[in-house]
């Protein structure tokens, strides 16, 4: 992107985000807001003064973390669902995309999986806003975009549909945290969390298929022999 801009617009973007790296290399091992702002602006290589040029303040520079780690991992997860409608295949592949995503980007997560529930309140609400981005897109591809899901969800009522997407991100973000905690030298165990994951989460969608909502006195939603996707009887 630096090459369209020009290089007083280029060197500002680059200093931000020796910020957001400085910021996250420093909460490493504790919450954001045990850094100070003269901290990562030393580690970024700039005075305390020139962080105001890029963030009004720490909590600031926090939300911006939230946005560019959870935003990229709502990105890539989205184009695993493009073009699919077998949720089994859909679970492995958004599975692996996580490992992948988990891999690349590491302290990334560790931020998140950190800050989501201690440190300043403006992150924490940050990254409740990206989760619940993350949950509408995915009821929105649900409901507008699989051929399989669209015809059962369309009968829920929105909460329902809401309280389904919104277990499979908590799933997807407890399998994050799980994925941090497996060695980098030890793949079998990252093979086998993988497993286990795209393994729950098919059990999630099969619930979804039987569900009548408890508040609704209807029949149960007819399903074909497929064991793998939300399908209603042809």
């Amino acid at each position: 992107m630096t090459h369209i801009l020009g290089p007083r617009a280029a060197r500002k973007l680059q200093t931000r985000q020796a910020l957001l790296d400085a910021a996250l290399a420093l909460t490493e091992d504790q919450t954001l807001s045990s850094v100070s702002l003269r901290e990562v602006s030393r580690a970024a290589g700039i005075v305390p003064a020139g962080f105001y040029r890029h963030f009004p303040d720490m909590e600031s520079l926090g939300v911006a973390l939230v946005e560019q780690s959870l935003g990229g991992l709502r990105t890539a997860i989205r184009a695993v669902r493009s073009g699919l409608t077998e949720s089994d295949e859909i679970a492995r592949h958004s599975v692996r995309v996580l490992a992948r995503e988990v891999r690349a980007h590491r302290e990334q997560f560790r931020f998140i999986a950190r800050e989501r529930y201690g440190g300043m309140s403006r992150v924490r609400q940050a990254i409740r806003e990206q989760l619940r981005l993350f949950s509408d897109e995915l009821a929105a591809d649900l409901l507008g975009g699989d051929a399989a899901a669209a015809p059962v969800l369309g009968r829920w009522d929105a909460e329902d549909v809401r309280m389904l997407t919104d277990l499979m991100v908590d799933h997807i973000m407890s399998t994050a945290a799980a994925l941090l905690d497996a060695p980098a030298a030890r793949p079998a165990m990252e093979r086998q969390i993988r497993d286990s994951a795209s393994r729950q989460l098919r059990l999630i969608i099969v619930g979804a298929r039987h569900w009548t909502g408890i508040k609704h006195d209807a029949s149960p939603i007819p399903t074909t022999g497929r064991k793998d996707a939300l399908t209603p009887e042809e």
